[in-house]
């Protein structure tokens, strides 16, 4: 009798040869930040045709892959009312991990589908559209995108002043090539559901990170931290927050619209 991992071991090579570079594509950005919404899938894996024809391409390849098992399909909701087909987001199984997996046990431990609450799905797939723009522009030759690691990939750590450990989590971490110079940034997504002392408190835990050196040690620089947010009141808000904080540390961060983010990166304006 074969053995159940034996079974899984042969179906995942088996989904393996019937992936196409464009597939292993769309798997490994789906790996990098979590969600994707069809209309980001379709700016990064269908590039050429009509938007009718690429929006209907992208849709028939991620039922496909829905199909094999590899991806799981989440309907968006949107002001409490299903976003319809062209609303779906998407989210890699375990399977999909397993298939896309350079080593490791089968049988390890995998992560769990992604929360699916409105507030989740927004936030990520705010990081997820900051991706696919970087993507974007880096196709059109602006910059070249040296990482976009989103967390828990993006995420560090330290010893505190009372020897604990102490976790710095970015929603992004961002690494570009301009010209002759690097651009490395920590993202925080802000979308108004934290408190300001909350914004205070992790801007200090940043500063802390900054003081200890360990960022410095391993990647010859502190990056930039730039809060993304959705308006200008926001902006404004998180801003007076930055000039509260000790005045060595403020250079440490910037404030910019959402929207913008994408441009903002990279020493960029809008």
């Amino acid at each position: 009798m074969v053995r159940p991992r034996l079974l899984s071991s042969a179906r995942v090579e088996r989904l393996r040869s019937r992936l196409s570079p464009r597939d292993v594509a769309v798997l490994a950005s789906l790996s990098r930040v979590r969600l994707l919404s069809l209309e980001q899938l379709r700016r990064l894996a269908v590039t050429d045709g009509s938007p009718r024809a690429r929006t209907r391409r992208a849709q028939l390849m991620m039922t496909r892959l829905t199909k094999l098992g590899v991806v799981v399909r989440f309907a968006r909701t949107i002001g409490g009312v299903r976003a319809g087909s062209s609303g779906y987001i998407y989210g890699l199984t375990g399977l999909g991990q397993a298939v896309i997996s350079t080593g490791g046990p089968l049988g390890g431990r995998r992560r769990r589908v992604w929360e699916t609450k409105p507030y989740f799905q927004d936030h990520m797939l705010a990081v997820s559209e900051l991706y696919v723009q970087m993507v974007e522009r880096h196709r059109e030759g602006g910059v070249e995108l040296l990482a976009f690691d989103a967390e828990p990939d993006s995420w560090r750590h330290f010893t505190g002043s009372g020897g604990e450990l102490v976790q710095v989590k970015p929603d992004a971490y961002v690494r570009l090539g301009l010209s002759a110079m690097e651009y490395s940034t920590f993202i925080e997504v802000d979308l108004s559901s934290e408190t300001l002392p909350t914004i205070q408190r992790k801007s200090q835990r940043y500063i802390d990170y900054w003081r200890s050196g360990m960022e410095q040690q391993w990647h010859g620089v502190f990056p930039k931290v730039l809060w993304l947010v959705k308006d200008e009141h926001r902006a404004e808000r998180i801003t007076g927050v930055v000039k509260k904080l000790a005045h060595d540390a403020q250079a440490l961060f910037d404030v910019g619209l959402l929207a913008a983010g994408g441009r903002l990166l990279g020493g960029t304006t809008p």
